[in-house]
């Protein structure tokens, strides 16, 4: 179905590996037009509770097909821009949470991807940055606005007007990443912690991560009155009486999405 991505699902847990290993995982036109049908196939499945995105070999994506950018025009440029930055916020606006596990380099395009997502997990041998200037152009796929919001403005724009890369501890530090893991446990790691998302109530936690991602867009009392009414709505669902009755009862709660 698919030649540049492997995609496989196990227990409500998706894995998507970008396998373009020859040119690093970098995105050219069939690698985005891939993730676009495989955002389609994933938005369809009412199965899936977590999505994990990752990268073959020794690279999570390591940026844009420099090769395919090279010749565009400013309307080319614009179009490219928009389509990148379109299906990133697809997988921004997944309802089910997305783990990004980055297990070498994740420069341009590639740290935007890791961006999109809601949990950055990397190798020790991770390496992140926004090197578009030393190309004579800026970050292309949002990564100038997901990058300020994750780690804050004056640390982005260190970053993206220098060009540089950070290792794995660095990126910990200021916060663009969760957590950093041996390259032999990342993926180990990446599984354990979305299977710890996957056993909760399914509406509860996309409903967690609305109020989250809605309410950071708006006023502090917006935010809250957007918390209370998804709340409210968690006790329409049977997943509501199974999960307290299963704590009084003392036993694990079998959850149905419901």
């Amino acid at each position: 179905m698919y030649t540049t991505i492997h995609y496989e699902v196990n227990d409500g847990i998706g894995i998507a590996s970008i396998n373009r290993p020859e040119a690093l995982n970098a995105l050219n036109s069939t690698v985005i037009g891939e993730l676009e049908k495989l955002m389609g196939e994933i938005e369809a499945d009412k199965t899936l509770r977590v999505l994990i995105l990752t990268g073959e070999g020794r690279s999570f994506v390591a940026g844009a097909d420099i090769a395919e950018q090279c010749p565009l025009d400013l309307a080319g440029g614009r179009a490219w821009g928009r389509r990148g930055s379109a299906l990133f916020r697809r997988i921004e606006r997944l309802e089910i949470p997305t783990i990004a596990a980055v297990n070498g380099f994740a420069l341009g395009g590639g740290c935007e991807l890791a961006m999109a997502c809601d949990i950055i997990l990397a190798s020790e041998k991770a390496k992140f940055g926004q090197p578009e200037v030393t190309l004579g152009i800026t970050p292309g796929f949002s990564g100038t606005q997901r990058l300020a919001r994750r780690i804050g403005a004056a640390k982005a724009k260190e970053l993206i007007f220098s060009g540089r890369m950070v290792k794995a501890d660095e990126a910990k530090e200021i916060g663009l990443v969760n957590a950093m893991y041996s390259p032999e446990t990342l993926m180990e790691s990446a599984v354990a912690m979305a299977r710890s998302f996957a056993k909760n109530a399914p509406i509860a936690v996309k409903y967690s991560k609305a109020c989250i991602d809605r309410g950071l867009q708006t006023d502090l009392d917006t935010g809250i009155a957007i918390e209370n009414e998804l709340f409210a709505m968690c006790f329409g669902t049977s997943d509501q009486k199974e999960g307290m009755t299963a704590f009084l009862e003392k036993r694990p709660a079998a959850f149905k999405n419901q």
